[in-house]
């Protein structure tokens, strides 16, 4: 069945009372401060399509599109509009109806979000590859060289944010199963796809915490895709098939939880039961499942997470919260609280600390200019504060905060609160 915003539950269109609380916080209608860039401005475009006041058209498309899906609205909303939903069936129908549709975007999404992340061992092999390019000196030769200023307009603005690639992936830094000396938890770990090729030493960090924290950590080397760039991109279908997958790999019943270390995977995997909502035999365990997902500092707080005996010494370090961290998943406090457990860590409050850093999944990329916006305006909060060190609990707000400091030549270090906890624990092991 195709996604249609005219079979949705009617009652979640009519949810919104038009009171207008969403809009101080929505980042696209403070930019512009037109109507149709705010939350209620984008659900009238929608309950319009539904009762076929308006047709599906390029313009709908692209307001679709220049939205961050930051989720802010819901957290201000006070009649709990499910906004998450209303923006990912608009974006399917889009996608459906083939709007706004060129050869080159047809191409890079076969390549990409129906080719490398429905493939983890093909996505790891390109991952390999531009490692390799890395490495060899190639890209910096090239980059010297001017050779990048012969690629096509869109990849030549997108090469620069081209992230570092590590040396190891998380198979080659976590064994399959590993147990603590005394063992209370039995957990899996997600290793995600750009937090394994990217950032695959956060997940080494993580199986730590936990194994410091009771849990034997159960971590398959070969793991598909949450879904969630496929779903916040109108590729329900797809999302479903790696719902499916994530479930067989890890069947709920058999773990404490089921732990995930990215605020934007989190938020979507939180909601494998209403996205396989149809499906009688998956139905029941994706109940289960939505139960068992817990971000890393919501589970390890919730364990009353043992403080380190050692510091970092003196360090200086204020936190920005991932969106779907904090208004998907609703986990503010938690890597706040962890934070303070280190010893010598002074923790600043960051100046609208939730306020969208402009990556929201592939957003830098199809709206770079607002994108940009938003970063200029995070980092120079991040900047204001003097902290040496930006926590962050996200990879895609890691790979556009740090970006946007080396631009501002900034020499704050950005790190996620489970790294500083598991150096904290290892200083504590040096010091013994």
């Amino acid at each position: 069945m195709k996604p249609s915003l005219k079979l949705l539950d009617y009652s979640i269109l009519q949810q919104c009372m038009h009171c207008g609380m969403c809009l101080p916080a929505c980042p696209t209608y403070d930019a512009t401060k037109k109507e149709r860039h705010s939350p209620r401005g984008r659900i009238a475009l929608m309950r319009a399509v539904a009762d076929e006041e308006l047709p599906l058209s390029p313009a709908f498309a692209d307001e679709m599109s220049y939205c961050l899906g930051c989720l802010a609205c819901q957290t201000a909303c006070p009649a709990g509009v499910d906004y998450s939903n209303l923006l990912e069936t608009a974006r399917a129908e889009v996608q459906s109806a083939g709007l706004n549709q060129t050869f080159t975007s047809r191409l890079w999404r076969a390549v990409t979000i129906r080719g490398l992340f429905m493939r983890p061992r093909l996505l790891r092999f390109a991952g390999r590859l531009l490692w390799l390019y890395q490495r060899l000196g190639l890209q910096t030769a090239f980059r010297k060289l001017g050779v990048t200023k012969l690629l096509p307009k869109d990849l030549r603005r997108l090469e620069p944010q081209c992230p570092t690639i590590a040396t190891q992936f998380s198979p080659q830094l976590i064994r399959p199963i590993e147990s603590p000396t005394k063992k209370q938890y039995r957990v899996a770990l997600l290793t995600g796809c750009v937090q394994d090729l990217v950032f695959s030493d956060i997940n080494r960090d993580t199986a730590d915490v936990l194994l410091a924290n009771g849990c034997e950590v159960h971590t398959p080397p070969v793991q598909p895709c949450c879904g969630s760039l496929h779903a916040h991109n109108g590729e329900a279908t797809l999302a479903q098939v790696l719902a499916r997958r994530m479930i067989d790999l890890f069947p709920p019943a058999q773990f404490d939880a089921i732990i995930t270390n990215a605020g934007g995977c989190g938020n979507h995997l939180r909601h494998y039961g209403p996205l396989l909502a149809e499906d009688a035999t998956y139905r029941p365990l994706a109940k289960i499942w939505d139960t068992k997902v817990k971000d890393i500092h919501e589970w390890i707080m919730e364990q009353d997470c043992r403080a380190p005996r050692a510091g970092l010494g003196d360090l200086t370090v204020t936190y920005h919260d991932s969106c779907h961290l904090t208004h998907g998943q609703k986990v503010t406090k938690q890597p706040r609280e962890l934070l303070k457990l280190i010893p010598g860590l002074k923790l600043v409050e960051l100046p609208e600390a939730n306020w969208c850093c402009g990556s929201a999944g592939i957003y830098n990329i199809t709206q770079p200019e607002q994108a940009e916006q938003l970063l200029v305006r995070k980092v120079g909060h991040v900047i204001g504060t003097g902290a040496s060190v930006l926590a962050t609990a996200n990879p895609g707000c890691h790979l556009q905060i740090a970006r946007g400091l080396r631009q501002a030549g900034s020499a704050t270090t950005l790190l996620q609160p489970v790294t500083l906890l598991a150096r904290a624990y290892r200083a504590e092991k040096k010091s013994a």
